[in-house]
C-alpha cells in the first residue's frame, strides 16, 4: 500500500487544542464516518494502528460491493482512503487506543497506546472485530488463499467445488445453507455431536442434500502449497485422517475489539449497544460498523452505519 507513504502525521489540526470528533478505527465504517465528519468542515482524529480499511485489506476481491462487479479489498481501501486524506481537518494518528475516559463529561479523553492523550467532543467507535480462529496449522499462511471468515464475501469463488465449514452456531449453519446453492458440496464439521443453531436452521441443514455432517471432530490442519488442498481431521475416538477440499469456512465466533470499551456500553459478548442512530447511552459518543451489536456484518452495513455516525456527530455539536 504504497499510499501510505504519502501520510504525513505533523502537528495536529484542531480547535483551541480540542478535537470535534475522534474516530477510533479505521475500516470502512470509521472511513465513512471520517468522510462525512471531514464534509461538515469538523475537527477529526482517526486513530488506527493499522492499514487503512481494516479487515477489508485481507480480502482477495469483493464481488458484492455496488459500482464493482470486482474489486481487491486493498484496492477499495486505498480508494476510500484517497478520498478522505487531502482533507486539511484530518489527522490520521497510527496509534492504539488503550483507554477512554470522561464518558459523560463534554469534553472526553482518548488515550494512546504512545501516553499521548487526544482530547474530544464526541467520539466514534468504528475498531471492528477480530475473527475467532482455529490456531491451527495452515490457516494463516492460506488465509484467501480457500480460508476465509465469510461465505458471502467468498462463496461464488468456489462454485462447483468442495468446500468445509467449520461451527455449530447459527452462522455456521447461516452460510453453510448459502454455500449449498453455490457449491458441489458442503461438510459442516462440529466438535459435538448436536449443533447449537437455531432449530429452524438445524432442520434446513439436515433436509439440504449436498451437506453433509462431521461431527465429534475437529479441523486440526489445514495443508497445502498456494492454496487449500486438503484438512486434517481428527474424531473423538482420536482418529485422524485426511480430506480432500477445495476451501474451508470458519465460523467459531467474533471478538469484538473492544477491550478499552466502558463494561456499561456492551452486551455480554462484548460488542456496543447503540439504537438505531447508532448512539450509545452517552451523550456524544457513538458505535459503527461492526463493532455494534447487529446481525449482518458487512462492508456495505459497515458504511451506511458510518454515514449515520458522520452525520449524528454533526448534529450533536450543532444541538
Amino acid at each position: 500500500m504504497e499510499y501510505l507513504y504519502n501520510i504525513i502525521l505533523g502537528e495536529f489540526r484542531m480547535k483551541n487544542n480540542l478535537f470535534d470528533v475522534v474516530i477510533i478505527g479505521a475500516g470502512p465504517a470509521g472511513l465513512t464516518s471520517a468522510l462525512y465528519s471531514l464534509r461538515a468542515n469538523l475537527s477529526v482524529a482517526l486513530v488506527d494502528n493499522g492499514l487503512p480499511g481494516g479487515q477489508m485489506n485481507n480480502t482477495l476481491e469483493i464481488e458484492n460491493y455496488p459500482g464493482y462487479k470486482t474489486i481487491s479489498g486493498e484496492e477499495l481501501s486505498e480508494k476510500m482512503f484517497e478520498q478522505i486524506e487531502d482533507y486539511s481537518n484530518l489527522n490520521y494518528v497510527f496509534e492504539k487506543v488503550v483507554n477512554i475516559k470522561d464518558y459523560e463529561k463534554d469534553v472526553k479523553e482518548v488515550y494512546l497506546s504512545n501516553n499521548e492523550i487526544l482530547k474530544t467532543k464526541a467520539i466514534i467507535i468504528a475498531s471492528g472485530t477480530t475473527h475467532k480462529k482455529l490456531n491451527i496449522s495452515g490457516e494463516e499462511e492460506l488465509n484467501s488463499k480457500g480460508v476465509s471468515y465469510c461465505a458471502i464475501c467468498d462463496g461464488n469463488f468456489f462454485k462447483d467445488k468442495e468446500v468445509i465449514v467449520v461451527g455449530g452456531g447459527d452462522s455456521a449453519l447461516e452460510e453453510a445453507l448459502y454455500l449449498s446453492k453455490l457449491v458441489k458440496k458442503v461438510y459442516i464439521v462440529h466438535r459435538r455431536d448436536e449443533f447449537r443453531a437455531q432449530k429452524i436452521y438445524q432442520e434446513r441443514v439436515f433436509n439440504t442434500p449436498n451437506i453433509e455432517l462431521i461431527l465429534n471432530s475437529n479441523v486440526i490442519s489445514i495443508n497445502g502449497k498456494n492454496k487449500v488442498e486438503s484438512v486434517t481431521i481428527k474424531d473423538s475416538n482420536n482418529n485422524c485422517y485426511i480430506k480432500n477440499i477445495d476451501g474451508i469456512f470458519i465460523y467459531v465466533g467474533l471478538t469484538p475489539n473492544t477491550s478499552f470499551i466502558d463494561t456499561e456500553l456492551k452486551n455480554n459478548e462484548g460488542f456496543i449497544i447503540t439504537d438505531n442512530n447508532t448512539s450509545t447511552k452517552y451523550k456524544g459518543i457513538f458505535a459503527t460498523g461492526d463493532v455494534r451489536d447487529k446481525k449482518l456484518r458487512q462492508v456495505s452495513t459497515a458504511i451506511g452505519d458510518g454515514a449515520i455516525s458522520g452525520q449524528e456527530i454533526y448534529n450533536y455539536l450543532n444541538s
